[in-house]
Parts: C-alpha cells; structure tokens; sequence
C-alpha cells in the first residue's frame, strides 16, 4: 500500500507487510512451527497487533513507545517444537526475535533502534477436564543503539500458570513467578528481583466476544533504552447484531517505570478504537472505525510534538476466495 501526508510529504511511503506461518507434523505428537511477520510503515496505525489483548500462557512482552510519525521496520520471528507426550501432558520450547529499525533517525528523537532475542520452555499437564497446570522458563535479551553505544538488558523468569474452563465459553489464565533482569550495559550496571504475573479472560457466548489481560514484569525494546517495570492492560468486545452487522471496542493502556531513568523518564500510552462492520452479499464488505491514542512521553520528543493521534477511517474490501474442494 501506499501513505501519502498532505501536511507532511517528507514521510510519504510505500507499506510493505509480509507473513509467513508454517506448521508441520514432525510425528503424530511432535508438531514445529515457524512464524515470520515483517512490517514496512510510517504509520502509526498500521503497526501490527497494537490494540489485541493477550491470552493463554503469557510470556514476557517487548513494551513499545509509539513513534506517530516515523519511517521503520519491523520484524518478528518464532520457531516453536512441541510434543504432546501423553493424552494429558506436553512439553515444548520455543526461540524468538524481534528487529526494530528507524530508516531516518531525525525523525525519532528520543528512540533508537532496537532488538531483542530469546527463547522458553514449557511444561503443560491437563489436571481435568476442564483445568490445566504447568510450568515455564523463559530468557530474554534486549538490545537497543543509541549513538555511540548499545543498551543491553537480560531477565530470566520462571513461573508457573494455571487455565480453568469455567464453562466452554470461559476461560481464566493465570501465571506468575520470580523475575530477575540485569542491566548490563551502559554503566553503572544493575541487577535485581522482582514478582512478574499475568491475568487474562475471554468469554464467547453466541453473538458476543469479551477478552482481556493484565500483565506486571520488566522488560524493555521497542525503541526504547534501558529496562523498565511494565503495566500492561488491554480488553477487547465484539458484539454480532445479525448476520450482516457486528460492532466492536478495544482498548489498552501501558504505563512504564525506567528502573534506571539514564535515557527516559518513562510515561504512558492509552489506545481506544471503535468500529462497526456490515456484510453485503457474499463477498463485499464494509467498515467504518475511530482510533484515539494518547502518550505521555515528555523527554521523547518524537512523541512529545504529538501526544495525541486520531483517526477516522472507512474501507471496503472485497473477497473472492472458494474452497478448493471437499
């Protein structure tokens, strides 16, 4: 796709996004997958997945500032083994990776270009019908640029979560344990303890879809420098009025603590989107939304000379895909 900015041309820019998602049967218990997104914008609207909540076995999420106006690349990566053992029991492991990079530094005072690699292994064991118990450890190792130099953050985790199936349309997830992160570089260097959980809900009745999660660890990345205690919230409803016509909200909320303020004083981000879909015919679709995000960011000036962002939009879409066969 193509951005064009009446006010602002110098950002103009093609939007390039690429996915690929491979799963394959090793065995009849062994199953690998590997996933890649990379993303081309300057958009701040067309990040991926900026307002989904989180669900399921929670791993440490990268926290991110929003640069509104900025040319960059995104790309996300991960490679999943698994081996369901028994009826009741898996194991697993997976290796993940992110890049984070800003064509025109000029742009983004305040942030810089980031990485982050790690990996986590998992044990899940299914006490009844309806709960599920396990355990995990993960390692992450986030890595940003500022000019001269390179921040590097570590944090090891290990904890334990927990799933009920209240009923077949609700389910709660739960997860916490101890989190140690060290910051490595730049001096003076920093390591400690500290508690890290996550919450998440989702319910589905037969016209309505309700899901949310909490999540309180360190982390760091997303173009920011150094490690920071994290707030993470988000909630999501969908509501199907009929076979044509369906509605639906989202929102989050992110607040950062920097636990050495040496690049930032950290702030917060606050998303809310609105948008109504009708279905014409078989194939044609059309929508009509509203976004609003907010950051407090004072000491990033790339966000701070756009605090608040809002956007109207409309699109239609047109399908024409069929089954290939029986």
């Amino acid at each position: 796709g193509f951005t064009f900015y009446q006010r602002t041309s110098s950002y103009n820019q093609q939007n390039q996004n690429l996915g690929v998602d491979v799963r394959y049967r090793l065995s009849p218990h062994v199953t690998l997958s590997i996933v890649d997104s990379l993303h081309k914008f300057s958009n701040v609207f067309n990040q991926p997945d900026l307002f989904t909540p989180v669900s399921g076995l929670a791993q440490n999420p990268t926290v991110a500032v929003i640069a509104p106006l900025a040319n960059q690349l995104n790309n996300t990566g991960n490679v999943e083994l698994t081996y369901q053992f028994s009826r009741d029991a898996m194991v697993g492991a997976n290796g993940t990776f992110s890049n984070l990079d800003y064509s025109n530094p000029g742009q983004v005072k305040g942030l810089y270009d980031s990485a982050a690699r790690g990996g986590l292994a998992f044990y899940s064991y299914r006490l009844a019908k309806k709960h599920y118990l396990g355990v995990a450890y993960q390692y992450q190792q986030i890595l940003a640029y500022p000019t001269g130099g390179q921040s590097q953050v570590q944090t090891q985790t290990a904890f334990a979560f927990y799933t009920v199936y209240v009923k077949p349309t609700l389910s709660l997830s739960f997860s916490g344990g101890p989190q140690h992160w060290d910051i490595v570089a730049p001096p003076p260097s920093s390591q400690s303890w500290s508690p890290a959980a996550t919450g998440s809900f989702s319910w589905q009745a037969r016209r309505t879809v309700l899901s949310g999660s909490y999540s309180r660890m360190v982390s760091g990345g997303g173009g920011l420098v150094g490690a920071y205690r994290a707030n993470l919230a988000a909630a999501s409803f969908r509501q199907v009025f009929s076979r044509n016509w369906n509605a639906g909200v989202t929102g989050s909320y992110q607040h950062l603590d920097p636990l050495l303020a040496l690049f930032s004083n950290g702030g917060r981000t606050v998303t809310a989107s609105a948008s109504v879909q009708r279905k014409v015919g078989e194939h044609f679709q059309a929508a009509l939304g509203y976004t609003r995000l907010h950051q407090t960011y004072s000491d990033i000036a790339a966000v701070s000379a756009f605090p608040n962002v809002n956007r109207e939009w409309i699109s239609l879409s047109y399908q024409f895909a069929r089954p290939m066969g029986q």
